[in-house]
């Protein structure tokens, strides 16, 4: 039998407490591994350079079908 009590939609935006607690425990994790992540941080201008890069390489493969 479940017994979590379905919370408010308009409050939460999960439907028990179990399931925000897992978010949250999920959420903390990914943000430790990111603290304390030793790679290289990309700046933003990097960051979109490389994104255009792709799409562009992507849409010329597409092309080349």
């Amino acid at each position: 039998m479940n017994t979590a009590l379905k919370l408010d939609p308009l409050i939460s935006e999960f439907e028990t407490d179990s399931a925000a607690a897992e978010y949250d425990y999920w959420l903390r994790a990914k943000v430790e591994k990111s603290m304390t992540d030793t790679k290289p941080n990309r700046s933003h201008d990097e960051a979109i350079a490389f994104v255009r890069a792709e799409l562009e390489r992507r849409k010329v493969a597409r092309a080349g079908r």
